[in-house]
Formats: C-alpha cells, structure tokens, sequence
C-alpha cells in the first residue's frame, strides 16, 4: 500500500501521510529507537499523518515534539496514549489534568520526592545496588532483568508509598501486562486488578495512616476537600504503572549499550568522573516513552492545521535523536555537552515529576555495577527482544563476564 492511497482526513495533506503503527512496525535488534527514527525519517516533515490506530498526528522533530509538550493551551493532556480511550476510568491524576488543575495534586506528590528525599532515596538505591550485584557477581551471569533491573528501582517506589516488599513479583507481573498486554481486554483487565490494589492500600491507609506516599495522598485535601475516590483511584494507578515500569525499563536499555559496547565500559570504568554525563546521554539516546496530546483548538503546526479532537503522539526519541538539535545524535559521545536538553522527562507542566530520582537510581546503577563488573556481554544464544507500546522495554536480557 502507498501513502497515496491511504484513508486520511481532507485536513490532512497526502504528502503528510505514513503508514505507521507504534504496535507495529519492525525493530532491528534492541534499536526501537532508531528504527522508529529511520522509518519515519522517511517522509522529513515536522508533523506526520497515520491512519493507523484510529488515525493520528505524529510530531516528528525537536521543535514540534517540544512544542507539543509546552502548550497545554492548544494540546490537552486528557489523553496521553494512542490507542483506545475509555472516558469512564479515572484519569491519570495529575498527568491527565490541565493546568490550572494538575497543580495541587503534582505538589503532593513532589513533597516526596524532594531533593533531601531524593538525597535519602538515594542512599538506600546505593545499598540495595550493591546487596543485589554481590548477590550474583561470582556467578558470571545474571538475567539482568529480573535479576536487577525489576528489583532496584521497584524496591525504592515500594518503600516511597510504603508496600510491601513480598507484594513486588505480583504487582510487577501485572503493570506489565497493563503496559504491554497483547490485546486491549487484557490490559483493561491487568489495569483493573492493580486499581483495585491500588484502592485497597488507600483505604487501608486511611484507616491507619503512615509516614508513605498513599497515606499523604489518602489524606490531603484540594480546595479544602478531601479528595475523592475517583480522583484518588486516578492518582493512585499512576503512581502505580509510573513506579513499576518506567526506570526498570531504561535500565535494560542502558545495560544492552553497555554489553555491545566495550570501549564505552572502559571509559567509564577509567574516568568515573565522566559518569554523571553519560547518564544524560544515555537518556538522550534511549528515550523510552510515546506521549500523546488532544488538540483542543485549530493550530498550526510543522506547516499543517491540526483541528480540535486531533490526537498527536510525540515520540520522545524524536527529540533526542534529531540532527538538527544534536550532531551525530545515534553515536553515544560521553563527552557531548549538554545532553541533558532533551525531552526524554516530557516537558511543560508535566514533566516527570519523578525525574531527579529516576537519574539518581540510574547513576548509581553505572557506579555500583562497573566497580563490580566492568567487562560483561551479552551470554551468546539468547535472544533479547523489545516490547513496546507507551513505554518500551526489554523483556529478557541474559548477561555473562569473567569471574574475577
């Protein structure tokens, strides 16, 4: 089939049009990123068009994914996600409000995850690092997603909102399924169960509060009113799906680079000062998320009209891996400056709340691990693959090195 033949909206120019599935379209290898860059580096406009998935917009360059994500006043937040939308579940709260809304529910939770708790968070990531590395580091090999990427960032959210660390295996198992169910029943389905999870701890937390994130939620109140269940149901599922997926997801892509790519290991191993760097530029090479925006009024973008009830995902790897922002962007430069401007977080009112913590977690994974384990690869005969729909990730990663 050719773009000219495409179904497409009469607002829709036909040079505009791309047949592109995010849920299915080829990936060479573990490069989802670069593969989803080359294929829709096929048609070099600032903003696509897909009849794929019900038909949508596709920012595809720095400037239109960074003005997506800015103007809350032309792109609403109310869906986030290409693919179906069910109106009767609760929103993602606050990531599904706009401003003003979003704001007093996003400082609740900002409150746990300020600097001084990052700093405190950070100490903890620090020891459960290095408990888990020594756990398995004579062993020569590991699975390197369950075996450390699902525990340490997992471990961490679970302390922040105070769950227990035996519920981790279930509630893990789930909000993959939730993300990445093969059909749309069984991730209803899978989100349901950890709803009702989620609704249990709040009112369990409500009839005895702590020090956690759901106790503080359970009993804040917005305008002077406790928070409803609804809303509450909202906050809690993204919390959730947010803390049990999204940094064990950028690990596997940071260990993958690491295993194929020995001169990267050495450099970090011998200049551990370059550390912090090559954790923005790791985030800026492997962006794991596809946002998504309603246009909420007419507005011109990239050279086309989008119209209201329009729907444009922004792939945030658009933005780290376009040339005109970045020289080289697909080679990995640990000395490159300022790599950290990129959209990997989002951007605008909603950028990860969660961002500090999340580089903390995966600054101490490149410190602890090459102390331990500088020479390591990926064990021959496996076959790693990525998976993929709002946030991508590596399902198996099997590493091997020399026992020292």
């Amino acid at each position: 089939m050719t773009t000219a033949t495409l179904d497409h909206p009469a607002h829709v120019p036909a040079n505009r049009v791309i047949d592109f599935d995010l849920f299915h379209f080829p990936v060479d290898g573990l490069e989802y990123q670069r593969s989803m860059r080359d294929i829709l580096g096929a048609n070099p406009a600032p903003v696509l068009w897909t009849p794929r998935n019900g038909g949508h917009w596709i920012a595809h360059s720095h400037e239109t994914v960074a003005k997506v994500l800015a103007d809350a006043d032309h792109f609403s937040s109310r869906r986030i996600m290409v693919g179906p939308h069910d109106d009767t579940r609760p929103p993602l709260v606050p990531l599904q409000l706009d401003p003003p809304h979003h704001a007093p529910y996003r400082a609740l939770l900002q409150q746990a995850l300020s600097p001084k708790a990052v700093g405190q968070l950070g100490e903890r990531a620090r020891e459960l690092s290095i408990e888990l590395i020594e756990g398995f580091v004579t062993d020569g090999e590991c699975e390197f997603i369950g075996q450390f990427a699902q525990h340490l960032p997992i471990a961490i959210f679970m302390e922040i909102v105070g769950l227990p660390a035996s519920d981790r295996p279930y509630l893990t198992s789930i909000a993959e399924t939730a993300m990445r169910g093969e059909t749309e029943a069984e991730r209803g389905q899978a989100s349901g169960q950890l709803l009702a999870y989620g609704m249990q701890k709040v009112a369990e937390r409500k009839a005895s509060p702590g020090a956690d994130l759901i106790s503080t939620i359970a009993a804040a109140q917005v305008d002077g009113k406790s928070i409803d269940d609804f809303t509450l149901a909202g906050m809690v599922l993204l919390l959730l799906l947010g803390g049990l997926d999204t940094v064990a997801s950028t690990l596997g892509f940071y260990a993958q680079f690491l295993a194929r790519n020995p001169e990267h290991r050495r450099a970090l191993v011998e200049q551990p000062g370059l550390i912090p760097n090559a954790n923005e530029e790791l985030l800026r090479r492997f962006p794991i998320a596809i946002l998504a925006r309603e246009v909420k009024a007419a507005v011109e973008l990239g050279g086309v009209t989008l119209h209201a009830g329009d729907l444009i995902m922004v792939p945030t790897p658009m933005d780290g891996l376009d040339e005109r922002k970045f020289a080289d962007p697909l080679t990995v430069d640990f000395n490159r400056e300022k790599p950290g401007a990129n959209s990997t977080f989002g951007g605008g009112v909603h950028r990860c709340v969660g961002s500090m913590l999340a580089r903390t977690e995966l600054r101490i994974f490149l410190e602890e691990w090459l102390k331990r384990i500088p020479d390591f690869s990926i064990k021959p005969g496996t076959d790693p693959k990525v998976s993929a729909r709002s946030v991508a990730t590596i399902t198996s990663l099997h590493l091997t090195w020399p026992v020292r």
